[in-house]
């Protein structure tokens, strides 16, 4: 039931979903979506709202099962589907939430690359993994260079950095980045010297035949939760320090500042960046740079606990999709000598996912 009464120039709803909610009339005439007011083929306002009349009142209004119809004091009607406006109010997303994971994950979310064509629901379900766990594991790709390319290219753009449209993990003399040795890498995120930080990440392996080079994965969701429940403390500096990020070679130098964890304006989780290798902490008081310094030293323990690190090979012809802002990634050391060991990889942004999946599941 849908009970509303006219407050002042405003719907006050006082049953039903909505109860409690006052919609202002011009919030409401900004929703009109008929062909007079809306773009039937991209959806966008035919006029410019902020020229409504700030007078703008509702002279009459319904609810009938569950549609709310309203006119307005300069004469326009509007009908409005009462459970839209719960979406809307509600800030309900298609794109599902995220859900936290640690070491005890059961089931690691591989997705088989030969039955996409088959079904878009396969297609959905990868996408609706990625957003909830932060990643996805693509089977059975072609082992060609460039295979990491045509697939991001399905979902969005690429997102070139100096590094170029992508980019080779292979064992190099002189590299400018220490993931192109041989070296094993702890936990960390790419690039948090980049405004912005790139969303997301995706790693295909063309041959991987030597011993070692195991990938590894952590949530930072999952860590921050536990260090705003078990060390206070170590959160609330973590996510109100601001330090630098620094990437140097013989072509560029890149800064970005920003905190170890960034909340959003919920004070939830956003963005993990961690990468203790191109970091910089400003110089504060001494008492504060000992609980900082202590803070960052549990955050790395965190990351390389058996507790929230997976472990997997990514043999030939699969491909690695992760959250680069929620995810830290890693690798054991391998013998360049044992075998081969070539990946290649891209990033592209999370409006590309986001969006591919909105559609998809808008049909």
């Amino acid at each position: 039931m849908h009970s509303v009464i006219k407050n002042n120039k405003n719907l006050e709803f006082v049953e039903g979903p909505l109860k409690g909610k006052i919609l202002h009339p011009i919030w409401l005439r900004e929703r009109l979506n008929d062909e007079k007011n809306l773009d039937k083929i991209n959806l966008q306002r035919l006029y410019e709202p902020s020229l409504i009349d700030n007078n703008l009142e509702i002279k009459y209004f319904s609810v009938d099962d569950d549609l709310l119809k309203i006119t307005f004091s300069n004469g326009e009607t509007g009908r409005f589907l009462v459970y839209d406006l719960v979406n809307e109010i509600n800030k309900y997303d298609t794109v599902p939430n995220k859900i936290e994971w640690n070491n005890a994950i059961n089931v690691l979310p591989y997705n088989d690359f030969n039955k996409f064509d088959k079904s878009e629901d396969l297609t959905i379900k990868m996408l609706s993994d990625f957003h909830s766990l932060g990643f996805v594991i693509i089977t059975n790709l072609s082992k060609e260079e460039g295979t990491v390319i045509k697939f991001a290219e399905n979902l969005g753009p690429i997102r070139s950095t100096n590094f170029g449209k992508y980019f080779d993990v292979i064992s190099k003399p002189n590299p400018n980045d220490l993931a192109y040795t041989s070296l094993g890498l702890s936990a960390h995120t790419d690039n948090p010297y980049r405004k912005p930080v790139p969303g997301i990440q995706l790693l295909h392996s063309i041959t991987n035949y030597a011993e070692g080079g195991d990938s590894t994965l952590v949530d930072g969701l999952a860590i921050t939760n536990y260090l705003k429940k078990n060390y206070k403390d170590f959160f609330d500096i973590l996510t109100s320090t601001q330090i630098l990020f620094r990437f140097i070679d013989k072509d560029v130098i890149l800064e970005n500042w920003g905190s170890l964890i960034e909340l959003d304006y919920n004070n939830n989780f956003k963005q993990i960046r961690f990468s203790g290798r191109v970091d910089y902490v400003p110089v504060l008081e001494s008492d504060k740079l000992t609980i900082y310094f202590e803070a960052r030293k549990k955050l790395y323990e965190l990351c390389a606990s058996k507790y929230f690190v997976i472990k997997f090979r990514l043999e030939s012809g699969m491909l690695l999709m992760f959250d680069n802002h929620r995810l830290l990634h890693g690798r054991t050391k391998y013998n360049p000598s044992s075998g081969s060991r070539h990946l290649q990889g891209c990033y592209i942004e999370h409006d590309a996912t986001e969006g591919k999946l909105r559609r998809l599941l808008s049909k």
